[in-house]
């Protein structure tokens, strides 16, 4: 499962608001032993969620490809993939340095590389990790 969140290059982030309704949003993100980083701005409907309710499913899928058993039964038709399935609560993080340490890990997934980081940067965005509580995975229409 490590290697199909690793091959994502954006999760989508399950959250339930206050009217008990589900709010998804696309994240880009980090991943290391177990934990899941986020960042994103300060304010928004977003926060004002986690904040409330910080209990989440993060889903993340990869490897898309349309497949069939015969070109002219629409029902034959599936999609291969790989996915898997995150559950945990958000945790915010105020300190400074591991604002940097976790923003780097993020950077380095799209990047490959490590950056500096000025303090108002840093100060402005809003850093948070899910620890894994509970993960599953599925693959289908390929080789295991």
């Amino acid at each position: 499962m490590d290697e199909i969140i690793n091959r994502c290059d954006c999760c989508y982030v399950a959250m339930v608001d206050s009217d008990s309704l589900p709010y998804v949003l696309p994240f880009n993100f980090g991943y290391e032993g177990n934990t899941v980083y986020l960042h994103s701005a300060q304010e928004g409907m977003k926060m004002d969620i986690l904040r409330k309710n910080p209990n989440v499913c993060i889903a993340f899928s990869t490897d898309h490809t349309l497949r069939h058993s015969h070109d002219e039964v629409a029902c034959s038709y599936g999609m291969k993939y790989r996915s898997v399935l995150v559950h945990g609560s958000i945790e915010f993080i105020d300190d400074f340095e591991e604002k940097k340490r976790i923003l780097n890990v993020v950077m380095k997934k799209y990047t490959s590389r490590e950056f500096s980081f000025n303090a108002p940067a840093v100060n402005e965005v809003c850093v948070y990790k899910v620890d894994v509580k509970r993960i599953s995975g599925r693959e289908s229409g390929y080789s295991i």
